[in-house]
Formats: structure tokens, C-alpha cells, sequence
């Protein structure tokens, strides 16, 4: 079957509308309602939930196929998400992750739902998904499976950059950290106990964590407040804490001496620690070696050389109730979660015929 490829122009102009409707995490509202639109425009029958999951069912044939793209993106309200051409590059915040996966997930019902024959394909529920996104915790995909646990054979995150696929899910556990203290005046009631200082001494005791050389673990500090004035003790502080591994069980050993070293810093200071689970993400592996081979096979299809690596997106909910699945990229960028994020045009619709191989590929299977 001939490959239904859109102008560079229509990828293009679908990009520009979705990356140019803001969508941070826990407000994507205005970005689900722009793609039930163009996916309502095309034909299509759609459908949301509670949580704000924009969904539209393909009829096909073969297995079930769950192929979904997160609405959110890290970036404020009021960040400007103007898109911008320079050098052949298009730049804006959210341009790649995710804009690009939901006009390619667009483009493709668009063009399937025109096609005067059916082309092969899996029987397909697209799903836009909300809170896939940092404190998001993949709620959106989680709602979705929830509800309709016993639905999908295989599910497929268009997420990422063109050649990669993400075959195993890494797991994290994340914390806002809190710490209150008396505080006082910086000279009248030094040297009363401060949050600051018992903040400064927890993230230097976190630093010295053991992490083993395999399976792959990490942490980050990447948000810090507190304090009120300069000649002030500080009465609260506060960060949030991000653990990552492949493995569940060095996670949880992770976390456990985390938490220990917060305890113990806490008790010397003479302050009080609070501790708010804000994001779990299950670590799993899954027998999904059948999709991975289809996804190879129609990445070098299209010319491009495919990359196996472990990620945390949407696929991480689906691995982890034992529905084989990957994330599977569709563009070619960089500066992902920063201002100055860019992506090159013409791998759009490289990662478009290659994303329609890899479905016309499971439709048989």
C-alpha cells in the first residue's frame, strides 16, 4: 500500500497551531479542545474523559493498538511559544515534546480517514493524553488504562526523537521536601535553628548517595525555595527531589536512604521534616520484543538507523500493568525542556512514513 504522506506544508501548519496553544501540565484544556477539533474535522468520532484525554477509535484489523501522544508540555502559561524559523530550524518551547508527536498522530488520521480504501492497519484508539509531563505523574494514561484495562494488545507512546525506541520504562520517585524551623531575627535570636541551613546540609548529604554502576540510577535536586528576607532565620525551605533506576528494587533502596539522610540531617538541625510524595512512576520491563522488531524493521524502512534505550513517558503505564509497549520518536530536534528548543522540518515527514510502517506492519501481525 502506498504511503498517504502529507505536504511538508499541511505537517507544518498542524505543528505551528498545536505548539502555539499553550499547554502546561494540569492545563492542556485549550490544546485537547484544538485537537478534538481537527480530529472531529477529519471525520472522526471523538471522545473525552474526566481528566481530559481526547480520544478517537480506527476501525482495522489484527491486534489492538493503543497509540497515544501527551498534550502537555514543562513550560508556564506565559511562556511565549511563538514559532520561530531560523537557520532551517523551527524554534519554540514544546516545538518536539510533544507538538510534533500530536501533529503527526493528526496527520495520520487525517489522512486515513480520506483514504477513498482502507489501508492496512491495526484496529487503533488515538489517545492525546494530559499530565504525562513532571508532577503529571502520567495521570492521563493512567486514567485511560484504569478504565479500560481488558482494550489494547500492544501500545505505542509517540514521543521522542526520529530513530529511538524506548523499549524499557525507568522508574522514579519523587518528593517535595519541606523543612520548618522557629527562626527568628539573623542577630536577636541567632543562633536559633533555620530551615536554609538544615535545606543546605540535606542536598549536600544527598549528593553523597552511593549509586550503583548498574542498573542505571540517578537523582536531582531541581527546585529549591525558602526564606523570607536576608536578615531573617529562615522558618521554611523547601526542594524537590526526583530518584530514578531501571530497577524497582534499587529504587526503593534508593529512596529508602534518601529519606534516612533527610531524617537524620532534620533531627540534628532541630527542625521538622515533612515529606510529600508527589510523582511514582513504576520501573518494568515487558516481552514487547515483537513491536521493538516491528519498529526496527520500519525505522530502516525509511533510512534511519534505530536506537534501543529506556525512557520514562506514557509507555511506563502501559509496561507496567504488562501491556507490551514502546515510545517510538518521530522527529529530529534538540533543547528538549528548554526555551530554546528547535526541530528540523523536513524529518517530519520522515517520522510520519515511518511511524505508518510500523502500524501497516501490525496489522497483519
Amino acid at each position: 500500500m502506498t504511503i498517504l504522506v502529507p505536504s511538508q506544508e499541511v505537517l507544518i501548519g498542524l505543528l505551528r497551531r498545536i505548539c502555539q496553544t499553550p499547554a502546561p501540565t494540569f492545563a492542556e484544556t485549550a490544546r485537547g479542545e484544538l485537537i478534538a477539533e481537527l480530529w472531529q474535522q477529519a471525520g472522526a468520532e471523538v471522545s473525552r474523559d474526566s481528566v481530559g484525554n481526547v480520544m478517537a477509535e480506527l476501525a482495522g484489523s489484527g491486534p489492538r493498538v493503543l497509540l497515544a501522544a501527551h498534550l502537555d508540555t514543562i513550560f508556564d502559561p506565559d511562556t511565549d511559544v511563538t514559532v520561530k524559523e531560523s537557520g532551517g530550524r523551527l524554534c519554540a518551547p514544546g516545538i518536539g515534546d510533544n507538538s510534533a508527536s500530536l501533529a503527526i498522530v493528526t496527520a495520520l488520521l487525517q489522512a486515513l480517514q480520506a483514504a477513498p480504501e482502507a489501508p492496512p492497519r491495526p484496529r487503533l484508539t488515538l489517545a492525546a493524553t494530559v499530565g504525562e509531563e513532571g508532577l503529571g505523574d502520567l495521570r492521563g494514561i493512567r486514567q485511560l488504562l484504569s478504565l479500560r484495562p481488558q482494550d489494547f494488545d500492544l501500545m505505542i507512546a509517540v514521543d521522542g526523537h526520529l530513530g529511538t525506541i524506548v523499549h524499557a520504562a525507568v522508574g522514579s520517585k519523587r518528593y517535595e521536601v519541606e523543612l520548618s524551623a522557629k527562626g527568628g531575627h539573623s542577630w536577636g535570636d541567632f543562633p536559633s535553628p533555620s530551615a536554609v541551613h538544615a535545606l543546605g546540609e540535606a542536598i549536600q548529604a544527598l549528593t553523597r548517595l552511593k549509586l550503583p554502576s548498574a542498573p542505571r540510577t540517578t537523582f536531582n535536586v531541581g527546585q529549591v525555595w525558602g526564606g523570607t528576607s536576608i536578615n531573617a532565620i529562615a522558618q521554611r525551605a523547601g526542594f524537590n527531589l526526583d530518584l530514578r533506576s531501571l530497577d524497582a528494587g534499587v529504587l526503593a533502596s534508593l529512596e529508602a536512604e534518601a529519606v534516612a539522610r533527610l531524617r537524620r540531617v532534620a533531627k540534628r538541625h532541630g527542625v521538622e521534616l515533612t515529606l510529600r510524595v508527589v510523582g511514582n512512576r513504576p520501573a518494568a520491563t515487558v516481552p514487547n520484543e515483537q513491536l521493538v522488531t516491528a519498529a526496527q524493521a520500519a525505522l530502516l524502512e525509511v533510512g534511519v538507523t534505530p536506537c534501543l534505550s529506556a525512557g520514562s513517558t506514557d509507555a511506563n503505564a502501559a509496561m507496567a500493568v504488562g501491556l507490551p509497549a514502546i515510545a517510538f520518536g518521530v522527529y529530529h530536534g534538540g533543547d528538549a525542556h528548554r526555551l530554546t528548543e528547535w526541530l528540523e522540518p523536513a524529518s517530519l515527514r520522515l517520522g510520519y512514513r515511518a511511524l505508518w510502517r510500523l502500524l501497516e506492519s501490525l496489522a497483519g501481525a
